[in-house]
């Protein structure tokens, strides 16, 4: 029986897979976290570094700068609307 993990899509070679470029304002996070949570590819992580109001923002993992997809859902799971994403055109 084969396993799920060898299944891949007949068109595969010419999918493209999309790259996104997350964006935060850091004056707006409140430190809820939702956005590292629900990235599915792990490209977020809690920064050192506090804003005005005492909050740790969110910052894009080290060695994860290519790997958003820019699903959006960090964007939609925001309560303060301090992270977004653009697409990422070109090579």
């Amino acid at each position: 029986m084969a396993t799920l993990a060898s299944r891949r899509p007949i068109d595969s070679p010419r999918v493209v897979r999309p790259r996104g470029q997350v964006y935060t304002i850091p004056v707006r996070c409140k430190g809820c976290k939702f956005c590292i949570e629900f990235c599915p590819e792990d490209v977020l992580q809690e920064s050192p570094q506090m804003n005005s109001k005492g909050y740790h923002f969110p910052m894009v993992a080290p060695g994860k700068e290519a790997s958003c997809v820019q699903c959006g859902f960090c964007t939609l799971v925001c309560p303060e609307m301090a992270i977004f994403t653009l697409e990422v055109t070109g090579a």
